[in-house]
């Protein structure tokens, strides 16, 4: 699978009725040289009207915005025909906004309490095609996926990680950033890479967030245990 680079700092639009948070997170993002705010808005009519000219790569939204709420734009700008990545950055760790927000069909559902360095990378990864899940919001997503036989299908290809790849397995399931992860096991950050898409190519996972999901369910099944450890 061909990831798409960005040699030009991704463009952010940012929406959120709350005008110091949304001053504060593009201060945030503007710290880093690889991202820039294209736009701000405070409401879904001034998001609507800048879009075309702020040209963003990724859109977040505030989930609770009034009146009609962050959903409804995305919806809206679903259905005007914009593809692009959206992120739901709210304060709500209730299972039904989650499923609310993929349905709707955002890429990414993001806690306000997260850490700055986190937020930065979730955008960063939303733009290579990934969905990004807060890590709180990981187990709610277990919940919304069981029921089906992927994990189960899958969990004899554990056998052939390495003994790294299933401690990087392990610490994905946490919900940990590459960096996160670099410090738990003392190796570094282009190991973590490594290792993390060759986790996905063995389990056949596209992205960070199925493999959390499946390292957590495989734990529930009572298999974590010998093959995570």
């Amino acid at each position: 699978m061909n990831i798409p680079t960005h040699t030009e700092p991704i463009r952010v639009l940012l929406v959120d009725d709350h005008t110091l948070f949304r001053k504060g997170l593009a201060e945030l993002l503007e710290q880093r040289g690889s991202i820039t705010v294209a736009g701000t808005a405070g409401n879904a009519e001034d998001a609507c009207r800048i879009l075309v000219e702020a040209r963003p790569d990724v859109i977040i939204i505030d989930l609770n915005m009034p009146p009609n709420g962050g959903l409804n734009l995305l919806r809206q700008l679903r259905a005007d025909g914009w593809s692009g990545p959206v992120l739901i950055l709210t304060v709500s760790d209730a299972e039904e906004d989650l499923a609310a927000a993929l349905q709707a069909g955002a890429k990414g559902y993001l806690l306000k309490d997260m850490e700055p360095e986190d937020v930065v990378d979730a955008v960063q990864r939303a733009v290579r095609g990934e969905t990004v899940i807060a890590p709180a919001m990981t187990l709610k997503l277990v919940d919304l996926l069981q029921g089906g036989n992927a994990a189960a299908a899958k969990a004899d290809t554990l056998k052939l990680l390495t003994t790294r790849e299933r401690e990087i397995l392990q610490q994905l399931s946490q919900g940990l950033s590459n960096k996160a992860i670099a410090r738990v096991l003392d190796i570094s950050h282009d190991t973590v890479k490594l290792h993390v898409k060759h986790v996905l190519a063995k389990l056949n996972l596209s992205s960070r967030v199925e493999a959390a999901v499946f390292a957590i369910e495989q734990k529930a099944a009572g298999q974590g245990r010998r093959t995570l450890s």
